[in-house]
């Protein structure tokens, strides 16, 4: 199937890296259902992407809840009839060092960023096994691959995606259903923009190519392996972050 002809869900899609993913999926010709926690990020989704008509589809979901998220990607996948991209990108961040982290901020952030792309892949895979053919990508972080100070939840969570991954790549690949993940490293979104100058100061160090990233750069490596291009690659871990893991 060409890729202009295929149907992709993508999570965490109201603002930021999730915004421009679903953009690059529509330019590649792709009928998107754009799925975000908050429905308030959803409303000015389609204007913001110059009014694509019917080829969006935006939906409010917890995507934490497995009835909720699995009975959303069944009713995608009975509704076209055929479901080919799952783009795994909702995550979010409530960082503090080890020894004073809560239970709830560890219990959260595992739940949005890892948990939510177990049910969605569960969901997906039985009908992606069934037409023989399909594209997951998970949304990791350079945190995943190195741990960062103050993210002892989100590098784990991170870091978790990194295995599921390679475990789905694994247990789909003889039914043409490939896996991978990209790792960004820092990007300038809303989520980075609040924190302090120092910290940004001390990333920027870190980053051989000497600036931060932008979620277009991220959206486009996750079109790449949503997309026929990458046909011949799963299981792989893709770092977009100028430089920092080598």
């Amino acid at each position: 199937m060409a890729d202009k002809d295929k149907v992709a869900i993508v999570t965490g899609a109201g603002r930021g890296i999730g915004r421009e993913i679903v953009r690059e999926l529509l330019g590649m010709g792709m009928t998107v259902v754009a799925v975000d926690m908050r429905e308030d990020l959803l409303q000015s989704l389609p204007a913001a992407l110059g009014n694509p008509g019917d080829k969006l589809e935006t939906r409010g979901m917890d995507v934490t809840n497995s009835a909720g998220f699995g009975g959303l990607i069944d009713e995608v996948a009975e509704k076209y009839g055929h479901l080919d991209v799952l783009v795994n990108n909702a995550g979010i961040t409530r960082d503090g060092l080890l020894m004073r982290m809560d239970d709830n901020d560890w219990e959260l952030v595992l739940k949005v960023n890892l948990t939510s792309a177990f049910i969605g892949t569960r969901a997906a895979a039985k009908y992606m096994v069934r037409q023989r053919g399909g594209s997951i990508v998970n949304m990791s972080s350079y945190s995943g691959l190195e741990g960062n100070r103050g993210q002892a939840n989100y590098a784990a969570s991170k870091a978790g995606l990194l295995g599921l991954t390679k475990t789905t790549a694994k247990e789909l690949a003889s039914k043409s259903v490939r896996c991978n993940a990209v790792a960004p490293g820092f990007i300038q979104t809303e989520m980075t923009d609040v924190l302090p100058q120092q910290a940004k100061d001390m990333a920027l160090e870190q980053i051989p190519l000497k600036r931060f990233g932008q979620p277009g750069d991220i959206a486009r490596a996750v079109a790449f392996l949503a997309g026929d291009a990458s046909a011949y690659i799963t299981g792989q871990v893709l770092s977009v972050d100028g430089g920092m893991h080598t």
